[in-house]
C-alpha cells in the first residue's frame, strides 16, 4: 500500500478498552461485560477491537473465542508476546488480526529480555510466519517507542515488513510523547515504508489524545483508544475524545473519519463506567454529566440569544443537550428564563432578589439547587419579600 493510498484511506479505530483498558489496575471485566462492551462498539462503527491475551490462560481463551464468533463486522486482535508459545496459543480462537510486542527500546530491551536489537529483528520473520500460518494478519507492536532512536524503530518496521506483518505499531508506553515529536516520529515511520503505521499513546503527561490526533495528520492508518481513556497508571487515549475531534476539527486533513454513531458514546461510557467501577468526572470531555451545562450569566444570556455564541459544537450531535443551572454566577436573564421554564414569571426586582440569595446559598451548599429548592425559593420571596433563601 503507497503513502498516498494511506493517507486517502478511512482511519481505523482500533479500541483495546477489553485488553490495555482492562489493565487498568483494579479493573476486571466478566466475561458478560465483555461481550456488552464489545457489541455496544461494534454497533457504534468501530472497526477493529483488542480482545484479550490469549497468554492468560484457557478462560480467557474461551472469553476471546466467544467474542470472535459474536461479532459481526468488527476485526478481532489478540496481544501476545513475540514467542512461540504465546502465538500457538491463538489457534482456532477466530482471531482476525494478533499484536506481537517486542521492547523497541535499547533500555527495554537490555534490561527485560536482555538481548541485542541484532537478535530480535532476527527473530521477527520466524515469529511472523508462525502467526500467518494460522492465519492471521500481524502487527509488530514496538513497546516503549517514544524513547527508541527512529533508525531502530525504521529497522523494526523493514524486518517486519519483510517477514510479511501488515501493521506496526508505536507505543507510547510511557506516555511521554508531545504531539510535535509525535508528528515527526509517525511522519518518518509512513515515509520509510509501506507498512500501516498504528499510534498506542498513552496519558502521563494528558496529551493521548493530542498524540493521536498528530499521528492521524501525520499519516497514521489506525491509533488505539479505551472507553472512558482506561489504561496503566494514567490510561490510554479515550475512544469518546478521539472519535469526535476527528468528526468535528479538521485534523484528519482529507482523509476519512471513522464512521462512527457519536451519539452512541455516552451509553458506551455508561456501559465501560459500571463495568469498570471507575466513577467519570463531570466535567470529562464529551460525556461528562456536566459539560454542557451552563450556570455564568453571560454564557446563558449568550446561549439564550443564539447557542453558537457558547458552544464548540451541538450537542445533538453526541446525544446530549444544553441545560442551564442556576448558581452564584447566574444573571437576571437566566433567572428569568429558568424560572419561566418551571410555569413562573418573574420580574426584574423578583430577579435581582433571586440572584443576591442565590450566591449566599450557592457558597454554602456547593451545588446548584434543585428544581424543589427554586421553587422553595420563589415561595419564600413571594412570602417574605425580601429573603428567598435565608
Amino acid at each position: 500500500m503507497s503513502r498516498s493510498s494511506r493517507m486517502a484511506s478511512s482511519i481505523v479505530i482500533n479500541d483495546t478498552t477489553l485488553r490495555d483498558g482492562e489493565q487498568t489496575a483494579g479493573v476486571a471485566f466478566s466475561a458478560t461485560e465483555k461481550l456488552a462492551i464489545a457489541t455496544a462498539l461494534e454497533q457504534a462503527g468501530i472497526a477493529e477491537l483488542e480482545v484479550g491475551v490469549p497468554a492468560m490462560g484457557a478462560e480467557e481463551r474461551d472469553v476471546i473465542q466467544s467474542l470472535c464468533s459474536t461479532l459481526q463486522h468488527a476485526q478481532t486482535m489478540g496481544w501476545c508476546r513475540m514467542l512461540p508459545q504465546d502465538i500457538a496459543n491463538c489457534q482456532g480462537l477466530g482471531l482476525d488480526w494478533v499484536d506481537l510486542s517486542i521492547p523497541a527500546s535499547d533500555q527495554q530491551r537490555q534490561s527485560k529480555l536482555g538481548v541485542s536489537e541484532a537478535t530480535l529483528l532476527s527473530r521477527i520473520e520466524s515469529q511472523v510466519d508462525a502467526a500467518l500460518s494460522l492465519g492471521l494478519q500481524v502487527c509488530i507492536g514496538m513497546e516503549d517507542a517514544s524513547r527508541a532512536s527512529i533508525s531502530s524503530l525504521l529497522r523494526i518496521a523493514e524486518a517486519s515488513q519483510r517477514a510479511g506483518a501488515s501493521r506496526i505499531r508505536y507505543a507510547d508506553t510511557l506516555g511521554i510523547l508531545d504531539p510535535f515529536a509525535c508528528y515527526e516520529q509517525i511522519t518518518a515511520l509512513v515515509q520509510g515504508g509501506d507498512i500501516q503505521v498504528e499510534m498506542h499513546a498513552h496519558n502521563d503527561l494528558g496529551l493521548a489524545t493530542a498524540n493521536s490526533l498528530a499521528a492521524i495528520r501525520a499519516g497514521a492508518y489506525s491509533v488505539n483508544t479505551t472507553v472512558t481513556g482506561l489504561g496503566e497508571r494514567a490510561g490510554n487515549a479515550p475512544l469518546e475524545e478521539v472519535v469526535a475531534a476527528l468528526a468535528l476539527t479538521p485534523v484528519a486533513d482529507g482523509r476519512c473519519a471513522p464512521a462512527t454513531d457519536l451519539t452512541q458514546l455516552p451509553a458506551i461510557c455508561a456501559l465501560v463506567e459500571q463495568a469498570s467501577g471507575r466513577h467519570l468526572s463531570a466535567q470529562k470531555s464529551i460525556v461528562g454529566q456536566r459539560v454542557f451545562t451552563h450556570e455564568s450569566g453571560i454564557h446563558v444570556a449568550g446561549l439564550l440569544k443564539d447557542p453558537n455564541n457558547y458552544q464548540a459544537f451541538n450537542p445533538e450531535l453526541v446525544g446530549r443537550e444544553h441545560q442551564m443551572v442556576l448558581g452564584k454566577h447566574s444573571g437576571v436573564h437566566a433567572i428569568q428564563s429558568i424560572y419561566k421554564q418551571l410555569g413562573i414569571e418573574l420580574n426584574r426586582q423578583q430577579c435581582q432578589q433571586l440572584r443576591h440569595c442565590l450566591r449566599g446559598w450557592a457558597e454554602q451548599h456547593k451545588r446548584c439547587p434543585t428544581e424543589g429548592e427554586m421553587r422553595q425559593f420563589h415561595q419564600q420571596l413571594l412570602t417574605s419579600g425580601t429573603s428567598a433563601a435565608a
